[in-house]
């Protein structure tokens, strides 16, 4: 898998936990400390999202950064 799509999935699975949780990128955005336009971009996988923000974003999201990079198979 190229480092591309392991971006697109992590951005996949934020977009999906957060239409769960009823937020837009705006709320989300503010939450996380971040730009509305970041998470539009890490939502795309434009975006190579630092640890600190992974943390920033999930604690937004109200789960852990495991629940985030499920299915994602950086250890394969």
């Amino acid at each position: 898998m190229k480092k591309s799509q392991y971006l697109i999935a992590l951005g996949e699975e934020i977009r999906r936990i957060r239409k769960i949780r009823g937020l837009s990128q705006e709320q989300l955005a503010f939450q996380a400390e971040v730009d509305r336009s970041y998470i539009g971009g890490v939502e795309r996988g434009e975006r190579n999202v630092s640890f600190l923000t992974l943390v920033r974003i999930a604690k937004s999201l109200g789960c852990d950064i495991a629940e985030l990079t499920k299915g994602n198979p950086i250890n394969n």
